[in-house]
């Protein structure tokens, strides 16, 4: 029996952006979809009609209007073309949402007060960062690139890089500088703006040395714009500082740009080597995400929206997009859990927060932690809590809506970087389940596939996409042919996108996410491939192989080992594992230092030399052994079996 948690009344139902949306549709093309709304015949409507659903959308926003016949030329995967001939750019959008009713921004920190940001204020700023870009002979196609932490200026900077139609890339300043060169050397940018540092749990973090790292190993940096967090007397030689950046507070100029023009280039995991620059562009982005908030959010004008996101997620660049649906966003620098461990809760009571995103790590270790965030704080404000980054448990279900309120749509979000959005979301149509997603999100035609390609439900499949949506990578940076975009989505089948889920689709139409069918790891929502972590093993002269893991426990919980194996005659000491976690701190993630660090005999390796990943990791999940690894597939056969034991060890 399913456990429903939350039930839409036919009033509520009526009043959302998505019945608006869709009664607009019925009227204007002859349709019905149901009084109230029926989200099914909506959801096979825009997916068995993707040029209708999605000119529809781009008229009801406003962003554009097209014939049918003009919105989506060719369908191809990958290869999609998407309103050919027009032009939209992102941050001009931003600012047609713009209104002296409600700040655009709240601005939060470990060590601040909330402070408030006005449309005015947010577009001066913007206006004067892109006028600084272009005196500084940035136009259309350079890359901006940002070392910054979730602050305002991380906001200004991106904004004013997309007015100018530069290309803006973000990594996160408790990214080590080889993580972050391996990033950003790809991409040349021609400006980066750097933080000095930041603070996190309580402490600060002096990243001066790791921005000179930076600008010393990139040349293409002709600028460097200094954004100061924790020493504001100081400037690096040759940079130009912030507030001199933004001191003429302007009317933005804003670059038309076509439907297509690259708006960010975000990152892969990095899983078989570099991480891969994945290039979105301007049309796609801003119609997916109004598509995002508005009709599965069910947020605008008026509502204050924050989800906790470092700038290194995906989650920032959604959470900053609700920008474009007039929403105030609450930005915050700082940990997920302090100074207390529902501290995401205080600052929504804090701030009015009206729509709270998180990850599903947070919730559960609140859920176990026993505590009560509706009793102790007011959010009286609240009507929705959104949760990604992992499947969320049936218990943290529950728990939110026991001891956060019983009345707020909770909604699981499974997609990614690759998309910059949700594949399985959130409905303000249907009903909430306890464990489960309530759907494949309009204009995604979402199904789950067995090794036959065929469509299946009630048993675990592979998560697909049969059809293209506007915000599918345009392509990857510096892949001119395109080999490594077919290879990391259309492979095992051509023109039908596969992401590296498992999916359980029941026959209610809800969704089951049980976590990655690839080896990417994913602590938190922060993805990172497992060669951010081998390259900073493999500096360390005891390890002669090792393999790092990623495991989805059932409880929702995540266990990442790293197995390790040394040289003769090395033991594994507590020096030793103390240099492996630092390394992998300093040179990989802060967030990715494994749980634990075990000796092995060896590593098992495909016969073509690949890490024997993913199969080892489906042996700690449970699997049977003779179902989870191909003996025949493996270089070294009896070295497996070392591996069999600690699984069995740990159940």
């Amino acid at each position: 029996m399913s456990d429903v948690l939350w039930q839409p009344s036919p009033e509520s139902i009526r009043g959302t952006r998505i019945a608006a949306f869709a009664e607009e549709v019925a009227r204007r093309r002859g349709l019905s979809f149901g009084d109230p709304v029926d989200y099914d015949a909506l959801w096979r409507w825009s997916v068995e009609h993707l040029d209708r659903f999605w000119g529809d959308l781009a008229r009801w926003t406003g962003v554009l209007d097209v014939p049918d016949d003009r919105v989506l030329t060719d369908r191809r995967m990958p290869g999609a073309q998407w309103f050919p001939g027009t032009t939209v750019n992102y941050a001009e959008q931003v600012f047609r949402q713009s209104t002296d009713a409600h700040p655009a921004l709240v601005v939060t920190a470990e060590d601040t007060d909330p402070a408030e940001m006005s449309w005015a204020e947010l577009r001066g700023q913007v206006g004067a960062f892109a006028a600084t870009l272009r005196g500084l002979g940035v136009g259309p196609g350079d890359r901006v690139a940002g070392y910054l932490p979730n602050v305002p200026e991380a906001v200004v900077a991106f904004l004013g890089a997309a007015a100018v139609g530069a290309v803006w890339s973000a990594c996160a300043p408790d990214f080590g500088t080889r993580a972050v060169l391996d990033r950003f050397t790809q991409i040349e940018p021609t400006v980066l703006v750097a933080v000095d540092g930041y603070r996190f749990n309580g402490r600060e973090f002096d990243r001066r040395d790791v921005v000179a790292e930076l600008r010393a190993a990139l040349p293409s940096v002709r600028t460097t714009i200094a954004v100061p967090r924790l020493f504001r007397a100081e400037l690096p030689e040759g940079a130009l500082a912030w507030v001199d950046a933004v001191a003429d507070g302007q009317e933005p100029v804003f670059e038309p740009t076509a439907f297509d023009h690259p708006l960010w280039i975000v990152y892969s995991s990095g899983t078989t080597g570099l991480p891969k620059g994945i290039v979105h562009g301007h049309g796609g982005v801003v119609l997916e995400q109004r598509k995002l908030a508005e009709l599965h959010m069910d947020v605008g004008v008026g509502d204050r929206f924050f989800w906790y996101a470092s700038t290194a997620w995906i989650m920032w660049n959604i959470a900053t997009s609700t920008l474009l649906s007039g929403c105030t966003l609450v930005v915050h620098d700082g940990a997920p859990a302090y100074p207390a461990p529902d501290a995401q809760f205080a600052l929504a009571a804090r701030t009015g927060i009206t729509y709270l995103g998180t990850s599903a790590g947070y919730l559960s270790a609140c859920e176990k932690a026993g505590l009560r965030p509706g009793r102790d704080h007011d959010l009286s404000a609240l009507r929705g809590v959104g949760s990604t980054g992992s499947p969320l448990p049936a218990a943290a279900f529950r728990w939110v809506y026991d001891e956060v309120a019983d009345d707020v749509l909770l909604g699981s979000l499974s997609g990614g970087t690759d998309v910059a959005t949700g594949f399985i979301g959130a409905s303000p149509l249907l009903p909430v389940t306890a464990g489960e997603l309530q759907r494949p999100l309009l204009g995604v035609a979402a199904a789950a596939w067995n090794p036959a390609e065929e469509a299946v439900t009630e048993e675990l499949g592979e998560l697909v996409i049969t059809e293209p949506m506007p915000s599918m990578p345009l392509r990857f940076w510096n892949d001119p042919d395109g080999e490594r975009y077919r290879a990391a989505y259309f492979e095992p089948w051509p023109a039908v996108w596969r992401h590296g889920d498992w999916i359980e689709i029941t026959e209610r139409g809800t969704c089951v996410i049980t976590g990655r069918s690839d080896s990417t790891l994913n602590r938190g929502g922060v993805r990172m491939g497992t060669a951010d972590i081998y390259a900073a093993v493999e500096s360390v002269p005891e390890v002669v192989d090792c393999v790092v893991l990623g495991v989805e426990q059932a409880d929702g919980g995540y266990w990442m080992p790293l197995f390790v194996q040394l040289a003769p005659e090395v033991e594994l000491s507590d020096e030793l594992v103390a240099r492996l976690r630092a390394v992998i701190r300093e040179q990989a993630s802060p967030r990715h230092v494994p749980d634990e660090i075990l000796a092995v005999p060896a590593v098992p390796h495909t016969r073509t030399g690949k890490r024997l990943e993913v199969p080892l990791k489906r042996l700690f999940q449970g699997v049977d052994p003779a179902k989870a690894v191909n003996v025949g597939t493996v270089d070294d056969p009896a070295a497996v079996e070392h591996y069999i034991a600690l699984a069995r060890e740990r159940r």
